[in-house]
């Protein structure tokens, strides 16, 4: 069913109104292009809400009261919700609406964001992150379905989900500079105001563009399925974000760990039994959605902790404030759109196996050429260069990632496989940065500056080892896929 308003395809030679996405046009129109627009406005939006406050968590603890051990729960209560409940949220979508999840989702993200930025105690800070993370939860798959049943398979979709791709991993890189940059010149509280207008320019506009989709028939939602994964993939997410502050051997660590994996065992056996599961295993076990979530997995994981891994070289090593830490992440910012701007035509050229692998090697080598950097800032052309050939592979395989996982698949399965994408990115985020400190920290053997370099380096190796992990899995499990037209 088309997702969009009649007009939008109106245009278009061989087109008539009313065409479903399976006859949309093969250009953009204008009305396209607003879809576009308004989609990936919302999609960046999100992504910056990843990063934003990350330099501006010591400033809003002194402000608001928040103790030192509690202030990570800034940043772990919106990635609980955020990567939690997606799934769940995306087969909402499929069942319920993608327009209206996708416009409900952004008032209740407007809202949070306002709430967020005139609090005044942690406990309604932590109230507007929680909603925030839901809200995220929501917008995230809803707008990605919306994006993938606007377009179809070919060309227009590759370029739709390259711009998008690229647009939330520079969203990511941008979120670091820009919190920097409000809380220095304005304050903190902007980085929750500045969701609020686009926002409302994307509920003022949508509505008379993006028309709704839904099933004729509305199939009953898997109760049960929903329950147990959704919790178990907060265990799996909770594990992960405390052992950054507990260790990896902690009980507190240990036991959420435990729970999720049980809750998800629990999972896979519902969705055996039930007529109507919330993720049929036939899609789980299609390979371009098993093995393009994994290779996914494993490039927003390795990508985001990287960034984490090199804050702490210019911030403690070479010394630099956030806000330079944060500015010079803009070249990988550019690295990103590059490579997202480029990974389509790739992908439209070899095919979206090809555009993994070769993207997963650059990323390999370029993470890997980070291990020569020094103690001094005349190693800061080896950083510049590498992020920003690292970015450039990193976004190949996103682009690669989201075009297969998404591929092959009818349209009222849409939400699922962007879901799936959607929890496979924020589970990516999620865990990368405490694994990896993990074992930087672990590494360490004093607290100087060669200390601390070497114990980063050592994860740099475990970061390039894991993205060529990726390499080799896409390389023998997947199948070689061309876009169908050129």
């Amino acid at each position: 069913m088309s997702v969009i308003d009649s007009e939008a395809a109106g245009t278009a030679p061989g087109v008539g109104p009313g065409a479903a996405v399976g006859t949309a046009p093969a250009e953009l129109t204008p009305r396209l292009r607003l879809v576009l627009v308004l989609l990936l406005a919302a999609q960046f939006m999100l992504a910056v809400d990843f990063s934003i406050l990350n330099v501006a968590l010591p400033v809003i603890g002194e402000g608001l009261g928040f103790s030192l051990a509690h202030l990570q729960w800034i940043a772990t209560s919106f990635a609980l919700c955020a990567a939690g409940f997606t799934l769940l949220f995306g087969r909402v979508a499929d069942l319920f609406g993608r327009r209206r999840l996708f416009l409900g989702g952004l008032v209740v993200l407007g809202a949070a964001s306002l709430v967020g930025g005139l609090a005044q105690n942690p406990e309604t800070l932590i109230a507007a992150r929680v909603f925030q993370g839901l809200a995220t939860a929501a917008v995230t798959p809803a707008g990605l379905s919306l994006l993938t049943t606007s377009f179809p398979e070919g060309p227009l979709r590759e370029k739709a989900l390259g711009l998008n791709g690229a647009l939330m991993s520079a969203g990511f890189t941008t979120g670091a500079i820009l919190g920097g940059v409000l809380t220095d010149l304005l304050s903190w509280r902007w980085a929750f105001f500045v969701n609020v207008p686009v926002a409302l320019a994307v509920l003022f506009v949508a509505p008379t563009v993006i028309k709704e989709s839904r099933p004729d028939e509305r199939p009953k939602l898997d109760v049960p399925g929903a329950v147990s994964v959704t919790l178990g993939l907060l265990a799996v997410v909770f594990g992960f974000a405390q052992a950054g502050e507990h260790g990896w051997g902690s009980s507190p660590v240990l036991l959420s760990l435990a729970a999720g994996v049980v809750l998800l065992l629990v999972f896979f056996a519902v969705e055996r039994r039930v007529s109507a599961p919330l993720v049929p295993l036939s899609v789980l076990g299609k390979r371009s959605v098993a093995w393009g979530n994994v290779a996914g997995l494993i490039a927003f994981l390795t990508e985001t902790s990287l960034v984490f891994l090199m804050t702490l070289y210019l911030q403690e090593v070479l010394g630099f404030s956030p806000l330079g830490a944060g500015l010079s992440f803009g070249v990988l910012g550019i690295g990103t759109v590059v490579g997202g701007s480029i990974a389509p035509k790739a992908i439209g050229r070899v095919g979206s196996k090809a555009t993994l692998i070769t993207g997963g090697v650059l990323q390999t080598l370029f993470t890997a050429a980070l291990l020569g950097l020094g103690d001094g800032r005349s190693w800061m052309w080896l950083l510049l260069v590498a992020t920003f050939a690292g970015g450039v592979g990193n976004m190949l395989v996103i682009v690669g990632f989201m075009v297969t996982a998404t591929s092959g698949l009818a349209d009222h399965e849409q939400g699922l496989a962007t879901g799936l994408a959607t929890m496979t990115q924020q589970i990516g985020i999620t865990m990368g940065t405490p694994i990896m400190s993990a074992i930087a920290t672990a590494a360490m053997t004093g607290s100087g500056d060669s200390d601390i370099l070497g114990g980063l380096k050592v994860a740099v190796a475990v970061n390039a080892a894991i993205v060529l992990l990726g390499v080799l899995t896409s390389a023998l499990f997947l199948r070689g896929a061309r876009s169908r037209a050129k």
